[in-house]
């Protein structure tokens, strides 16, 4: 929203879009929970890039698989591809990046109930649309922050990897820098999830577990499903395919630079999944604020 069709409720009580974010702002530079996450972050963030790291030096340096298994020497030939890991480095720490940023965008509602601040903060300005707005950009605007560090990191440790594997980096070809901007994408997206998940579930444990839980667990579970329906009902590619539609596993999909398993659809798949969640998270979102009781 803008600040023109904001609420004018005066200078004071920061009515104008503007002043909105910067109280959301405010509101988590003063307290503990963004550095605790970012320092959860950057600590999963280094298990990770190594992790990728060593997965990058056995498919760039073994041998391909024999043509036994056609589906492991399709993966092979998909994971080989220097760009692929490229793309793959440079997104490290998406997985827990997103799982933090979703838990602190849930936070910035979910205090708002904790703290029994949301009737002073609705009694200031009425016009909850302008406020839960507010909330989703700042959650955006977090979001933005953690994959700039993360990204910065992906970039100067990765390359300096690469280059010790006599290895391109691949800076300049389009499916890696494509990568990298989606990327940018799906973690305003978690941010969005985020808030949506705060207005849902009021309670601030209730919420930050149930969302941990559907993130990591859930993610697993619902991919084991997948390949168990694949396996014994449907013996059908088509049914890893459908994997897409878990938010978890979309995002993969988006920011992988050829295809993050065989069965996979393309990135623009992915992506637009995501963007569909987001979309429907924050007109529910708003929806459920403007009515609900603060009480």
């Amino acid at each position: 929203m803008s600040a023109a069709t904001a609420p004018a409720v005066g200078t004071r009580s920061g009515g104008t879009a503007v002043n909105l974010v910067r109280s959301e702002y405010r509101k988590i530079r003063t307290t503990n929970t963004w550095w605790l996450f970012g320092l959860f972050t950057l600590i999963l963030l280094a298990i990770t890039l190594l992790f990728n790291m060593l997965q990058a030096h056995f498919y760039l340096t073994s041998p391909p698989p024999g043509a036994d298994d056609p589906t492991q020497a399709a993966q092979f030939g998909l994971q080989s591809q220097a760009a692929t890991q490229a793309a793959n480095i440079f997104t490290s720490g998406q997985f827990f990046g997103g799982l933090f940023v979703m838990l602190l965008a849930i936070l910035m509602i979910t205090n708002e109930y904790y703290h029994q601040t949301a009737t002073t903060t609705y009694l200031i300005t009425p016009r909850r649309t302008a406020v839960i707005g507010a909330k989703f950009v700042m959650a955006i605007v977090a979001a933005a922050f953690f994959w700039l560090v993360i990204t910065a990191i992906d970039l100067t440790a990765g390359a300096i990897y690469l280059h010790t594997e006599h290895v391109s980096a691949h800076l300049g070809d389009w499916v890696v820098q494509r990568a990298i901007l989606v990327n940018l994408m799906v973690f305003a997206l978690w941010g969005v999830f985020g808030v949506g998940l705060g207005v849902l579930i009021r309670s601030q444990i209730g919420a930050t577990i149930t969302a941990a839980l559907l993130y990591v667990i859930g993610t697993q579970l619902a991919q084991l499903v997948f390949f168990l329906i694949r396996q014994f009902l449907i013996k059908k590619d088509g049914v890893l395919t459908a994997m897409v539609i878990v938010p978890a596993t979309a995002a993969q999909i988006a920011v992988s630079a050829v295809q993050a398993f065989p069965q996979a659809p393309p990135w623009w798949v992915g992506a637009l999944v995501l963007l569909g969640y987001g979309v429907v998270t924050g007109l529910i979102g708003i929806a459920i604020m403007r009515r609900r009781d603060i009480s």
